[in-house]
């Protein structure tokens, strides 16, 4: 992340935020914040998390399901598909960088001819060019290739504003960061205009799950941290994580 960054900018406040909850975490953990005999074992940090919840759950409600549900019903379906598939063009270029240290030698060569195709055929991405020709697409972030390599994920956490994670995945979101090629444009009115863009968009995405999540009966909390958990796990072995259930 460049230096020069706008106080003000959403990304500054993001690594603010990132700052005061790994603050926040460790003083849960060195406060013993564990939540008894029946707690989870990957969260023992629950009060403080389900805290952090309701905060974020507070914001989502007041700001983020407004301005997304705007969002979703101002614009074009077609609009909209263009606008997810040149955010997902530019986190392939992070992608990259994590199957390369990945040593993912095929996914490494598809993310790369999905950049090419997407960028060169496909208008600066609007289009998913790559997606049509049979290119699979293949995320991947620097909390999956610490994971990968045997780093083991610690607590789950939830971030403010940033929502479901672990020690290692909080960890590893400056690099995060300041791999994404938004995060470098010097402009700072273009680069927080995109970000606020990729985050109304990636809302927008989710306004359904999110409507039919709350009104489940069921502990939303635990249900969507026993997803994201399960999901990370996953992700870390392309899908096919061990037999024994051991995570990373």
């Amino acid at each position: 992340m460049k230096t020069r960054s706008n106080l003000s900018s959403p990304v500054h406040r993001m690594g603010s935020g990132l700052r005061w909850a790994s603050a926040a975490a460790v003083f849960a953990l060195v406060a013993g914040c564990a939540t008894g005999p029946n707690a989870n074992p990957a969260d023992p940090l629950e009060p403080f998390n389900r805290g952090v919840t309701r905060f974020n759950d507070t914001v989502d409600d007041a700001v983020l399901v407004p301005v997304a549900t705007a969002y979703q019903k101002v614009l074009p379906s077609m609009v909209r598909t263009g606008v997810n598939n040149f955010f997902g063009n530019i986190g392939d270029v992070w992608s990259l960088a994590n199957n390369v240290a990945q040593l993912k030698l095929q996914d490494s060569a598809e993310t790369f001819m999905r950049l090419n195709v997407n960028t060169f055929f496909g208008l600066g991405g609007l289009l998913d060019v790559a997606t049509e020709a049979g290119i699979p697409r293949h995320e991947k972030d620097f909390g999956q290739t610490l994971g990968y390599w045997g780093v083991a994920p610690g607590p789950y956490l939830v971030l403010p504003l940033l929502g479901p994670s672990t020690v290692r995945d909080a960890a590893a979101k400056p690099l995060d960061f300041w791999g994404d090629p938004v995060n470098h444009i010097h402009d700072v009115a273009w680069r927080n205009s995109l970000t606020v863009l990729d985050v109304v968009d990636t809302r927008s995405q989710y306004l359904r799950a999110g409507r039919l999540l709350g009104d489940a009966a069921l502990d939303k909390y635990s249900f969507t941290r026993d997803a994201f958990l399960q999901r990370r796990q996953s992700q870390i072995y392309d899908g096919n994580p061990p037999d024994d259930g051991a995570g990373k």
